[in-house]
């Protein structure tokens, strides 16, 4: 008795990476900046495609820009508050003046609990 022999197919094309394909188009100004950033690496054989991943990946790791810090929120309090010292008329008493301060700085009440750029009480 003869055995038959399996024959298993052979897949055509490059093996699945399970990478994305993208395709896009590049400013000239854009392009120039891509070739001259392959030129500063030390790798001589680095193709434009694998920059262009590398230089997405640069970009998805920087970290965004964090909110103001306590320090600067001080300053610029102080700031707002020299500034609202030399419009404010020398007559009214000073038990008076810091109040009125105090809620120029603050913001009226009804938008306090709006505002965004501060940070909720705890």
């Amino acid at each position: 008795m003869v055995k038959k022999l399996s024959r298993t197919r052979k897949s055509r094309g490059r093996p699945p990476t399970g990478a994305e394909s993208v395709h896009l188009r590049i400013l000239p100004d854009q392009f120039a900046a891509i070739k001259a950033w392959i030129k500063q690496q030390k790798e001589t054989d680095l193709s434009r495609p694998e920059a262009i991943r590398r230089l997405v990946g640069l970009g998805l790791t920087v970290k965004t820009k964090s909110a103001s810090s306590e320090r600067q929120r001080a300053a610029l309090a102080d700031l707002a508050s020299k500034a609202i010292e030399s419009l404010t008329v020398g007559a009214a008493e000073s038990d008076e003046k810091v109040s009125r301060k105090r809620r120029l700085i603050k913001g009226p009440e009804e938008f306090r609990e709006l505002r965004v750029d501060r940070p909720g009480k705890k």
